[in-house]
């Protein structure tokens, strides 16, 4: 990933470690180049990451913008599609650019970007991609975190875009609780909304909670996540902490086969994508073909 604070003049590219190493314009082996992007938005003034025609979209926004720095169409392939409110500082995407149009180093390109795009998304990381890189079918696991206060006043007015007020008490044990007892591969169908063709199985790697003073946080992680997931698991959590529900009743859940009415959806603009993960390179198209064949037409996404 290349640093923000890299000096103009250093060419850069691929760097798991994060520093920049010399890179060679790539227009002699073939016709484009596959650049992997690094991306943080504030989600508040977005009708979420997707193309919608009319609205305003994180991807509409950088594929506008970028297309205009490379004087090429582009078109984004993202690790998780998040929706309307939702934020992201570890979101990934890729996108193929004409090898020709790529200035000398990917430095200047990531500043000339910066200077188009608006002040709620930036594009922190550009890099070039490893063979069979694919931001959406070689992730191995993605990462969000949910933020609110039980605070009496509210939200903190510099946090207020992240942070969803619940001034009531939650027995935050059992929320731990209840959430641990859902870890592992199941059919989260009570949590999700459906969408045709697609699975609703997951593997729930992460979900537990952590505070400070008035602020918790769920942290939730997991193979990839389908529509309204995590909300959901954050709005049965809740749910359990303010003690309308059991513990048992959230375990239960997962014997649901269709979308639990019970279940709430907790607000989006508590939720971020922190963090996306990947194999190593050698091994990132065995887990292209892997996520392809056990998930087919899957949209891994947030929410």
């Amino acid at each position: 990933m290349v640093s923000a604070s890299a000096e103009a003049n250093e060419p850069v590219a691929p760097n798991r470690g994060g520093g920049p190493v010399a890179f060679e314009n790539p227009s002699a082996a073939g016709d484009s180049t596959r650049l992997r992007l690094d991306i943080a938005y504030d989600g508040t003034d977005f009708s979420g990451w997707a193309r919608q025609p009319g609205r305003r979209t994180v991807c509409g926004e950088i594929e506008e913008k970028l297309g205009a720095v490379v004087r090429a169409p582009v078109q984004l392939t993202v690790a998780g599609r998040t929706d309307a409110g939702v934020h992201a500082s570890g979101q990934v995407a890729h996108v193929d650019v004409p090898a020709a149009a790529l200035p000398d180093d990917l430095v200047r390109l990531m500043r000339r970007l910066a200077r188009f795009l608006p002040r709620d998304v930036r594009v922190t990381g550009i890099s070039v991609a490893p063979p069979h890189f694919d931001a959406r079918f070689s992730a191995v696991r993605r990462h969000y975190e949910y933020r609110l206060t039980t605070a009496v006043y509210g939200a903190e007015p510099l946090r207020a875009r992240d942070t969803v007020a619940w001034p009531k008490p939650v027995d935050v044990d059992a929320m731990r609780a209840a959430s641990r007892s859902l870890l592992g591969l199941h059919d989260f169908a009570a949590f999700c909304k459906r969408r045709e063709g697609a699975t609703t199985v997951r593997e729930l790697q992460r979900f537990d909670w952590t505070s400070t003073g008035d602020i918790l946080t769920a942290h939730v992680s997991a193979d990839a996540f389908c529509w309204s997931m995590v909300r959901s698991l954050v709005g049965a959590a809740l749910a359990v902490g303010e003690g309308r529900r059991s513990v048992e009743w959230m375990t239960a859940l997962l014997d649901e086969r269709q979308r639990a009415a019970a279940v709430a959806v907790a607000p989006a603009h508590g939720l971020s994508l922190v963090g996306v993960d990947y194999p190593p390179d050698g091994e990132l198209a065995a887990r292209n073909a892997a996520t392809r064949e056990l998930r087919g037409p899957i949209v891994p996404g947030c929410c």
